[in-house]
């Protein structure tokens, strides 16, 4: 999607003026680089392939664990192929089967017929194909003769050390909130239940993070990078803060009505990610092949997660023999042509910028479309203004696309989109909040003018991007 930046041509005398002040929280250089990823993909992958299950029980042999054609290498080039920008590979899951060569305990992959350490695979082939690397490490593990002991925290922060010293950059850390400490997640045959707010003493689990991989964001329920969209549903809030009371919240203890929302009055910079499944379950299942989500499907997830101010990981699990199935691979891949062929040619381009306010004068100004030069910004104290793109000629619009300049803050609260038809001007939509990424569909309008009006901001107005399509 290609980003037109506004640029301000001010026509009064060349001077430099000032930057609004942060409004709010604002996010870290790591944060905004995971911004700009936008997607990327799970992969679930453990003894769970071969029994069947959604989540194992920790009693699973190792010799069940025997993909006969497994390849990293082709998920990568399927990833890559399909425009996403990562992978976060389940390097343990609640079973506690470890899929690299650890050193703590004989359940994992090096004692299993693939013998091979899978996680150095995976990474290797993510650099290979120009991607990011991710790891999901499960605090649960229902393998462990230690879990629900201090002992295990100290075996689960070792393990973390070890992947996020020998396989090389770790762009994202994810910190599942299940565990044995409530009924419903470890059922009848749980009988180690443990506090999940105490026993992990997640700050210090963090500053490991922090030491051995300082640009890798954290997810989880609270944070501390980025949270849990409060559903698997593939959706986040049509009103959506990047900012939470990170304090109320903590892996496995979150209220999914603000994870799907934000907090207005948030203390930290939380953005949401949205992790959904191209299958009905996590795991790779047989009987799921004719379940795998569709085009269309995958086009209303992008449009309801990433066109919600979220980041998007959609799980994409191998099969038995350690491959994407070709119906995932072929579906994701329309997928990502479908989005590039959506969002091909920018009809802003074209277009001739005006703002009924610029920040340091009260003329208007022209737009140019140089990548990351600039953005429109309004006086300090101008909270309702109107930006209007005009086109030489009519044309077909159906999506609009905006950004925040989110490096100073979330700001807008509410804005509404209006379209120059016969004359009149028709309003199109009316929403809330934008953030990093907002996406607008609606019936395809005629038009020689659309014009963006922020009718409510938290402080002075600072837009990134208006995108017509």
């Amino acid at each position: 999607m290609k980003k037109l930046s506004l640029v301000l041509l001010l026509l009064t005398a060349c001077i430099r003026v000032p930057e609004p002040a942060p409004c709010g929280p604002v996010p870290s250089e790591r944060q905004l680089a995971w911004h700009e990823l936008e997607r990327y993909v799970f992969i679930h992958f453990t003894t769970n392939t071969f029994t069947d299950l959604e989540w194992g029980y920790g009693d699973e042999s190792e010799q069940i664990f025997n993909p006969t054609a497994c390849d990293p290498r082709q998920w990568a080039d399927i990833v890559s192929r399909a425009g996403f920008k990562g992978i976060v590979l389940t390097a343990k899951h609640h079973d506690g089967f470890c899929l690299w060569d650890t050193k703590y305990t004989e359940h994992n992959i090096m004692n299993s017929p693939y013998g091979r350490d899978l996680v150095l695979e995976v990474s290797d082939a993510c650099r290979e194909y120009g991607l990011k690397f991710g790891v999901y490490l499960s605090p649960w593990d229902r393998n462990h003769p230690d879990y629900g002991t201090p002992a295990y925290i100290d075996y689960y922060r070792n393990q973390l050390t070890e992947l996020l010293t020998n396989y090389g950059d770790i762009f994202e850390v994810w910190f599942d909130g299940a565990n044995g400490g409530t009924g419903w997640y470890g059922g009848a045959d749980e009988r180690r239940h443990i506090d999940n707010l105490t026993y992990y003493d997640w700050p210090l689990t963090w500053e490991i993070v922090r030491k051995l991989q300082p640009g890798a964001v954290m997810f989880s329920d609270g944070g501390p990078d980025c949270r849990w969209v409060g559903n698997e549903a593939g959706f986040a809030g049509e009103t959506n803060w990047c900012i939470l009371r990170k304090a109320e919240f903590a892996p496995g203890h979150a209220d999914t009505y603000a994870l799907n929302h934000g907090q207005e009055d948030g203390t930290d910079w939380l953005p949401a990610e949205v992790d959904v499944s191209i299958r009905p379950g996590w795991f790779y299942h047989e009987k799921e092949d004719d379940r795998v989500k569709s085009v269309d499907q995958l086009m209303d997830i992008y449009y309801n997660s990433i066109g919600r101010n979220g980041n998007l990981i959609l799980n994409v699990p191998p099969d038995r023999r350690g491959l994407i199935h070709p119906t995932d691979s072929a579906n994701l891949i329309a997928f990502g042509e479908a989005l590039e062929e959506e969002f091909a040619h920018n009809l802003a381009a074209q277009a001739r910028f005006e703002a009924s306010n610029v920040r340091g004068s009260s003329r208007r100004f022209a737009a140019s479309q140089v990548a990351g030069s600039g953005y429109w910004a309004t006086d300090d104290g101008v909270t309702e203004a109107s930006i209007t793109a005009s086109l030489r000629k009519p044309v077909t619009v159906s999506r609009i696309v905006l950004q925040e300049h989110i490096a100073l803050g979330q700001r807008v609260q509410a804005f509404s989109i209006e379209a120059l038809k016969d004359g009149q001007w028709e309003t199109i939509d009316s929403q809330t909040t934008i953030g990093h990424k907002r996406i607008l569909r609606f019936d395809p309008v005629t038009t020689t003018a659309i014009r963006v009006n922020i009718t409510a901001s938290k402080a002075c107005i600072a837009l990134d991007n208006v995108g017509l399509y």
